[in-house]
C-alpha cells in the first residue's frame, strides 16, 4: 500500500526484524548492528489478542528494545491469557482497553505508540486499519484483510492520506523455503516465468465447528474462530483466504512492481463436507439442527488470474475437506519449475536435473537460502 515496501524496511530496522513468525526469532536476536536512531525502545500496541494475536505478542515481547504499553480486546478470557504472557516475559502489565467494540479508538488516541498490530476477526480489520492510519501510527494487519473491493480502496485512501505505512502480515511470504524460491527466480534459474500456482488447502472443519465443551457448533458461545469465521462459510462463496497462495506469487511476478493482475475467473464446487462433518460428529447426527444448513462456500474454489505481462496464476481454496495441509506452491518458467505439494518439494531445472525427472529440492533450497534466514 503506497510506501509499504520502504515502510517495511524501516519497521524491520526498528524491531531488528519483523516478528511475523516464530522461525524468524533466531535471526532477529542477532540483528544487533542497528544505527543509533533505531536503538531506542519501540512501543507496539495490539488490537485483537486471540490465538493469533497472542502468538504475535509472544514473539515480539522476546525482542530487545521493544515494549508493549497497551492492548485492546473485548474478550475477558483473551485479556487474562494475554496478561499472562507479559508476566512470563517479565514485562510490566500493560494498560488494557476493553469493554466495548470501539475501545481500540481510545487506545490509539491516548497511547504514544510507534506501531500497532491488528489481529481481530476479519470484519474489524478495515475499521481498525483506518483508525490507526488516521492517527499516523505504523499499522500491521493480519490476513485475510479487506472483505470487498470497496474496503480495499478504503485502505488505499487511508494510507495515502496518512504520514505512515501499512504492512500486510502475510506470513507465507517469509517462509524460509518460499524466500529461497524467490532467490531462484531472481537468479533466473527457471528462465522467464510463465505460470504460478498457490492456495490455501487446510482442513479447518474442527476450527469452524468447535463448539463449547467439545460439542459441534459455531457462533456465540463457540470456541476461538468458530465464533466468527464459520458464518463466512455459511453466507459467502468464493476465494475467502487468498493471500497465503497469492502473496508469494505476487513477489515472484513483481505484482505492483512493474506488473499487475488484470482478470480473474473463479469457480466453486458444491458444498458438502461441513454437512458431512456435522452429521458424523454432532450429537443427533442427521437430526442435529445444524445437519442441513445451506452452506454457501464451495468445498473447493479454483481461481484463474491473468497478469499484464502474460503470466497466469491458479489459486485453490479448500478449507472444508478432509486433507493434509498444502500450500500447493508452484513456479513454472521456460527453463524449469519448482513444486511444493502433498508433503514434497521437488524441482526440475533443464540441463541440470536428470532428463524428464523430478529431483528433491532440498539442496537447491540450501543453495538459495535467503540471507535473512542464514544464522552465520
Amino acid at each position: 500500500m503506497g510506501n509499504v515496501y520502504s515502510g517495511r524496511r524501516n519497521f524491520v530496522k526498528k524491531l531488528g526484524a519483523m516478528s511475523v513468525a516464530i522461525p524468524f526469532l533466531p535471526y532477529m536476536s542477532q540483528s544487533a548492528e542497528l544505527s543509533s536512531e533505531y536503538r531506542r525502545t519501540v512501543k507496539i500496541g495490539f488490537v485483537g489478542t486471540g490465538l493469533r494475536g497472542r502468538n504475535h505478542i509472544n514473539n515480539i515481547l522476546r525482542l530487545p528494545n521493544v515494549i508493549s504499553p497497551a492492548f485492546c480486546d473485548i474478550d475477558p478470557d483473551a485479556v487474562e491469557k494475554t496478561l499472562g504472557l507479559y508476566d512470563q516475559h517479565g514485562q510490566s502489565r500493560p494498560k488494557v482497553y476493553t469493554g466495548h467494540v470501539h475501545a481500540f479508538k481510545e487506545m490509539l488516541e491516548k497511547e504514544d505508540l510507534d506501531a500497532v498490530l491488528i489481529a481481530t476477526n476479519w470484519e474489524w480489520h478495515t475499521p481498525v486499519v483506518k483508525e490507526a492510519l488516521g492517527q499516523n501510527i505504523y499499522t500491521a494487519v493480519e490476513v485475510a484483510g479487506a472483505g470487498s473491493v470497496e474496503e480495499c480502496w478504503e485502505w488505499v485512501h487511508a494510507q495515502e492520506a496518512s504520514d505512515t505505512h501499512l504492512m500486510f502480515l502475510e506470513n507465507v511470504c517469509y517462509r524460509r523455503d518460499v524466500m529461497a524460491v524467490l532467490n531462484m527466480v531472481r537468479d533466473n534459474l527457471f528462465g522467464e516465468i510463465l505460470h504460478c500456482r498457490g492456495g490455501y488447502m487446510h482442513d479447518l472443519r474442527h476450527v469452524k465447528l468447535e463448539g463449547a465443551n467439545g460439542t459441534v457448533g459455531f457462533g456465540k458461545g463457540a470456541v476461538g474462530e468458530a465464533r466468527w469465521r464459520t458464518k463466512h462459510s455459511l453466507h459467502r462463496n468464493g476465494e475467502l483466504y487468498p493471500t497465503h497462495g497469492l502473496g508469494p506469487i505476487a513477489h515472484v511476478l513483481n505484482i505492483n512492481r512493474g506488473n499487475r493482475m488484470t482478470r480473474i475467473s473463479a469457480a466453486a464446487s458444491k458444498a458438502r463436507s461441513l454437512n458431512k462433518y456435522i452429521i458424523d460428529n454432532a450429537e443427533g447426527g442427521t437430526s442435529s439442527p445444524l445437519a442441513n444448513l445451506p452452506w454457501s462456500l464451495g468445498d473447493v474454489v479454483t481461481s484463474t488470474i491473468w497478469t499484464a505481462l502474460g503470466e497466469t496464476i491458479i489459486l485453490t481454496h479448500n478449507t472444508n475437506s478432509p486433507r493434509p495441509y498444502s500450500l500447493g506452491f508452484q513456479v513454472q518458467g521456460t527453463n524449469g519449475l519448482i513444486d511444493f505439494d502433498y508433503g514434497t518439494q521437488r524441482i526440475h531445472v533443464e540441463g541440470q536435473s536428470p532428463a524428464h525427472k523430478w529431483e528433491e529440492a532440498h539442496h537447491w533450497l540450501e543453495k538459495y537460502d535467503h540471507p535473512y534466514w542464514k544464522k552465520d
